[in-house]
């Protein structure tokens, strides 16, 4: 199994938005009033941007969930396995993890997490069912998505072929 060069890194893959609510529902609902903490995401420092193939890590008050996409519709949620201050190794990249890089999401540390939405896509394609997970705060949202084979982020509203189904 492929770890994205994370030392201990054992993603689980899932599919479909019935086996995520079996495996992590309770534990996702679990995160709502906790407070998001830390967001860390991997830096590709050759080129000083986001590393998007990698997991994001969201800390919620010492409860981290570590969110990952692959190929169209994979996801894998973890918990508490990625040690942030370990190196990532992946061959012909320059790879660090980065506390709170991006501005959407770190307006967002210290607010308590309202609601964690599963968003299903239902748009007529290869991707249909695919599941996206949004963190809803009081003011705004972060969703990571698919992005075709990494992760994604948007701080917009579902679109209308994305159908928000609430863990709360």
């Amino acid at each position: 199994m492929f770890d994205f060069g994370i030392a201990g890194y054992q993603p689980m893959w899932l599919n479909r938005r019935d086996d995520v609510v079996r495996v992590h529902g309770p534990r996702l609902r679990g995160l709502v009033g906790r407070r998001l903490t830390r967001v860390w995401v991997v830096h590709d420092l050759r080129d000083d941007e986001w590393f998007c193939d990698c997991p994001i890590l969201f800390d919620f008050e010492g409860e981290q969930l570590e969110i990952n996409h692959h190929r169209f519709d994979d996801l894998s949620l973890t918990w508490n396995t990625i040690d942030p201050a370990t190196p990532v190794r992946w061959p012909g990249f320059d790879l660090r993890w980065q506390a709170e890089p991006l501005p959407g999401v770190r307006a967002q540390l210290g607010l308590p997490l309202r609601d964690v939405e599963l968003l299903e896509w239902t748009g007529r394609d290869l991707a249909c069912g695919n599941v996206d997970i949004s963190f809803v705060f009081e003011t705004s949202r972060t969703t990571v998505f698919n992005a075709l084979d990494e992760n994604g982020l948007s701080h917009a509203p579902p679109g209308r072929h994305r159908r928000p189904h609430s863990l709360r």
